[in-house]
């Protein structure tokens, strides 16, 4: 039974070389390029590639001549298969890198350039090309990050009001001026319990519908404490409480109870602490008010405080 070509192509490591048949199709390919007909052209070529799958520069240039026709999943075939060769085909591996850079598939091209500069670091194209790659590398990363804090803006900046609450629920939460799901995710169970007429069912209520749109309280809490630590840094700037927010809890010297608490907080400086409410320290086992007032009137001999909701 006669054997198609395609079916040597795709099994070439294990097909017989035939030298003199590739030079025989060839020459058909040459003469089909000089009448300008690339179709025939690519015909020959492939009969030639299969007669003959170890030559890498003929396989680079069927990959270049399917390449100009628009074939880029042969054409990247061919290349590829080129630069399994040893040595890899520079030409083979700076053709695939900007096929895989023009189907977003940075990391790919950026390995070819790689195996370029790791033999010619010097090399004009590819150093001037895989500066290209990584900036379009960071650029698809920025976009999916920006992607992604555009859309968990929207939600954070819906109004808790949009949601069918009770109305205990909404009045404590109006009254603690919470007004959008992201004020709410930076809310813990400890501080919604902690405000007055606020029972376990509106607990258990508003949890439910946080859970609706995949999101759970005390979720941006670790952002509140960062934001209030860079507000309160920016209000004491260059003043002497600036130096005051760095020092260790440490120095504060706790009794163990409280110590325990803020370490389960994960709390090392003055300045992690002013930045948690008095109920998220009351939410911790163990710690209870006589631990509470302790730790104000520590900070108070520093002139801080802890941080209140609004």
């Amino acid at each position: 039974m006669k054997q198609n070509p395609m079916d040597v192509m795709i099994g070439a490591t294990e097909a017989k070389r035939d030298a003199a048949a590739a030079a025989g199709h060839i020459a058909a390919a040459d003469k089909a390029m000089a009448a300008a007909d690339r179709e025939n052209e690519i015909v020959s070529l492939r009969r030639a590639v299969a007669a003959d799958p170890t030559d890498s520069r003929l396989l680079f240039r069927l990959g270049y001549r399917l390449d100009l026709s628009g074939e880029e999943d042969e054409a990247i075939a061919m290349y590829e298969r080129a630069a399994d060769r040893q040595p890899a085909p520079i030409n083979a591996l700076m053709n695939l890198a900007v096929l895989y850079e023009d189907r977003g598939e940075h990391a790919r091209a950026e390995r070819c350039l790689k195996q370029i500069l790791e033999t010619q670091p010097n090399h004009p194209r590819a150093n001037l090309f895989m500066k290209d790659v990584m900036a379009s590398k960071s650029m698809v990363i920025e976009e999916d990050l920006d992607k992604d804090k555009v859309k968990r803006s929207a939600l954070y900046d819906t109004p808790v009001a949009d949601f069918e609450l009770s109305v205990r629920a909404r009045t404590c939460l109006k009254k603690m001026n919470i007004r959008t799901l992201g004020d709410l995710v930076r809310t813990t169970e400890a501080e919604l319990l902690s405000y007055k007429n606020f029972g376990d069912g509106s607990l258990v209520e508003i949890k439910q519908m946080l859970s609706s749109k995949g999101l759970r309280l005390g979720q941006g809490r670790d952002e509140a404490h960062r934001q209030a630590r860079r507000q309160m840094i920016e209000q004491l700037r260059g003043g002497a409480s600036e130096a005051t927010l760095n020092k260790s809890v440490t120095e504060m010297n706790l009794s163990v109870r409280a110590r325990k608490a803020l370490q389960m907080l994960n709390i090392h400086t003055l300045g992690d602490l002013v930045t948690h409410t008095e109920a998220e320290l009351l939410g911790v086992k163990n710690f209870g008010h006589t631990s509470l007032v302790e730790i104000r009137q520590k900070l108070s001999e520093y002139g801080l405080s802890l941080r209140t909701l609004d």
